[in-house]
Order: structure tokens, then sequence, then C-alpha cells
């Protein structure tokens, strides 16, 4: 990845929002389950093929863009386990990436403080970016398994616009809202080269 420097930093056409250590915890599981599962050492995800494949996943087309990684996380983590890159300062922030087709993917993380909970931070964050006017998809990856968080941001997106392209990624379906859904962990899986034949050998 290339360094990028902070004023380099805006709302891109494509913006995914994640919860980074929801999205580790899910690689975590999902490793300890293939390696039992197909008997050999699963690596840990590529998160630019990860980034790629949630962009997919969320309805981007080939072309000339630039897609915006948000990876909010509590202040005291410093770099995900089952991720590489991992150190979320150093490795992560303000970095980018150019795909032959998909275009710039540029990496942000925002540690939260105490005072802030990561849930309220990032229904804060989707709120405020899906309605600029620039950001046409948003995809986001939050902490599904606090309910009472997940009910309050699905209220939350139902105030976007209908020409605002919402994708929602949670391990298990849930019941509607004013997005898209998909399932995060086929995104996870590619991106750690688990291919779905494997399963049928």
């Amino acid at each position: 990845m290339n360094s990028l420097e902070a004023n380099d930093i805006e709302l891109q056409e494509n913006i995914i929002i994640a919860d980074a250590e929801y999205i580790d915890n899910v690689a975590f599981d999902l490793i300890v389950n293939f390696e039992r599962m197909l008997g050999r050492k699963i690596p840990k995800a590529d998160m630019a093929q990860w980034a790629i494949n949630i962009g997919l996943d969320g309805g981007m087309k080939p072309g000339r863009q630039t897609t915006g990684v948000i990876l909010i996380h509590d202040k005291n983590t410093e770099q995900l386990n089952n991720f590489l890159p991992s150190d979320l300062q150093a490795e992560l922030n303000n970095q980018a990436f150019y795909d032959e087709s998909f275009g710039e993917f540029t990496f942000t993380a925002y540690p939260t403080e105490a005072m802030v909970t990561k849930q309220d931070f990032l229904t804060d964050m989707a709120r405020t970016i899906y309605n600029h006017k620039d950001v046409k998809r948003v995809m986001l990856v939050p902490d599904t398994e606090n309910e009472q968080f997940f009910n309050s941001l699905k209220r939350v997106l139902n105030g976007a616009d209908d020409d605002k392209h919402i994708t929602l990624f949670t391990m298990q379906p849930t019941l509607g809202g004013h997005f898209r859904q998909e399932i995060l962990g086929y995104s996870l899986t590619n991106a750690m080269g688990v291919k779905a034949d494997e399963f049928r050998d």
C-alpha cells in the first residue's frame, strides 16, 4: 500500500465503514472452523482483497473510481490479528492501493475514545456520510451481535435518500430495513483464499 497525506482523506463516491474488532473476530472464527473442516492451515485475510470483495457485494461496477475504507476501532487496539496488513496506524491508516478493475481504495483508521462508544461513532458517521451529496454507495459492517445498537442503526438508515445505495453486511440475514443485505462471511472466505469447491471434496 502507498502512503497518503492526512489532508487527502475525504468522502469518496464509495464508502466502506467497518467495525475493525468485529471483522477481526469474525475472521478468527472462520479461520478456526475452516482449519477444522478442511484440515489445512488457513492464512490471514488479505485486507485489500477483502475491501474489493465488499465493494463487489455492495454493487460496485468496474471503472475508474475511488473507494474509502474506514476502520473504526477502540483506542487501545493497535492491530488486527487475522488480517494482513494488520497494524491499524502504521500499515493501514492513510494508506491506499490501486486495483486495475475497481480503481483506488484509501484506508483510514479511526480510534474511538471512552466518552463516545464505537457504536455511536459508527452510527453518527454513517448518518453524516449517507447525507453527503458526493457519496453514492455506502457499505456498512457493524457489530450486529449488539441488538440494541443494531436496531438503532437500522432506524438511522431508514432516513437515507432512496438514491443512496446502502448495503449492510451481517453473518445472518436480518429483518428488513432501508438497505440491501449481504453475508459478511463470503467476502472474508475469499480473502483467505478458501474456495467453495474445497467443501465438496
